[in-house]
């Protein structure tokens, strides 16, 4: 004798909500049995066959560090994100990382990306902060992806407020290069410039410390 489901039970393999389910009934999308009792059921057999047809939702996994000496958080970056693509029943196609600013457009995953986006061969990118795939701009990639039929999905949403090295390296090198197109990129001046920001930095970190302490 088949299997029979009560709606909750149908829902949670489904992953759909009860007033969904209801209008699928509705419309014919699955077959229901009512029982002695007056109640409906959802045969097994209808969920399976559902299961088997719904589209493979492909993915791709993006993680990024800015130096080499960070690979333990790249890997732990890969395996989270790993593991979060099989729990939504996601197919990963590929995993993309980079070691590189996240002022650097020319990263090797990141370009590899867009051609993957570009002949939509994804459906969604994992990434675990904004930042890991750009420093600036995220909404215009965003955008761009969604034009492909491509989705961004964070994990953990905004970047932690103890991470601050990195965006200290992101500030000196905006502020390297306007200097540098301001005063040339051999000038004094944008020596002095660049110096100056880099000891302010520091005598502002010794007094974060200092208050921390």
């Amino acid at each position: 004798m088949e299997r029979l489901l009560r709606p909750k039970e149908a829902c949670q393999l489904l992953g759909i909500s009860y007033s969904t389910l209801l209008r699928w009934v509705r419309e014919g999308k699955i077959r229901v049995v009512t029982t002695e009792g007056g109640k409906y059921r959802i045969p097994y057999s209808e969920i399976k066959k559902y299961l088997e047809k719904r589209e493979e939702i492909r993915a791709v996994i993006y993680a990024r560090v800015s130096s080499a000496d960070q690979k333990e958080d790249l890997e732990r970056q890969i395996n989270y994100l790993t593991n979060y693509a099989t729990a939504k029943g996601y197919k990963v196609v590929e995993v993309l990382k980079d070691i590189a600013s996240g002022l650097n457009t020319q990263r090797k995953g990141l370009l590899r990306l867009f051609k993957l986006v570009e002949g939509r061969s994804i459906d969604v990118v994992l990434i675990t902060y904004k930042d890991r795939l750009t420093r600036f701009g995220f909404e215009y990639l965003e955008e761009f992806f969604s034009t492909m039929g491509v989705k961004i999905e964070i994990v953990f949403g905004d970047e932690p407020k103890d991470a601050t090295q990195e965006l200290v390296e992101d500030l000196i090198s905006i502020i390297t290069s306007f200097a540098g197109k301001i005063y040339g990129m051999r000038s004094h001046k944008k020596t002095v410039l660049v110096q100056g920001v880099k000891k302010l930095i520091g005598e502002l970190s010794g007094e974060d410390s200092e208050v921390k302490g």
